[in-house]
């Protein structure tokens, strides 16, 4: 494969979104974004196709029977994943482009695992974990986020633990100083990723 898989996860609510939206912005001619699937139902404004594929839970559990996803994770009750041809399909008519994903830590996991064992993929994913400052950061962004209840939020900030002590999986632990702070350093990291295909 011509070009990189570029991986951006961490625990929600520590920017993860914002950071990929800024890099589609920065770099249209050279990045695509792949649209993972979700059960869960769409946030305000977020549209389907766009932000995820919105898909029924038995939907998404017949493509899952089917073989369709290359990774796919149970995540507060919802399930998301990557659909093989969301992937597959940027090769034949992108070849050279980029392709960045925002997936959750297990998510990435499992990416890591198939691109290793598939000739295609293989040395082509690079994965960047987005380390909060502190939990308590991640609290006031989950509450000023303004989706999710006390019993969610409570809930993320259980499994950012969780998340954060599996840091080291990461190809590139990036420790959040800001949102500018923390673009500048990911833009880093992208194009020195990009530059080794």
């Amino acid at each position: 494969m011509e070009g990189i898989v570029f991986v951006i996860s961490g625990p929600a609510g520590v920017g993860k979104t914002t950071l990929c939206d800024r890099l589609l912005s920065e770099f249209p001619n050279k990045l695509r974004r792949v649209v993972t699937a979700t059960t869960r139902k769409p946030r305000e404004g977020e549209v389907d196709g766009v932000d995820y594929h919105f898909l029924t839970k038995e939907d998404f559990l017949g493509q899952v029977n089917e073989g369709s996803f290359l990774e796919y994770e149970l995540v507060h009750q919802n399930l998301y994943g990557t659909q093989k041809n969301a992937l597959f399909v940027l090769h034949g008519e992108a070849r050279q482009y980029d392709l960045l994903l925002n997936i959750d830590v297990n998510g990435a996991s499992s990416l890591k695992k198939f691109a290793h064992d598939n000739t295609f993929l293989r040395g082509s994913v690079f994965s960047v974990f987005v380390l909060p400052s502190s939990i308590q950061e991640l609290r006031d962004r989950l509450l000023q986020r303004g989706s999710d209840n006390q019993t969610e939020i409570e809930t993320r900030l259980k499994t950012a633990e969780h998340e954060i002590g599996r840091k080291d999986q990461f190809d590139y632990i990036l420790p959040s100083k800001g949102r500018d702070a923390d673009y500048q350093r990911l833009r880093d990291c992208y194009l020195s990723c990009s530059s080794k295909q």
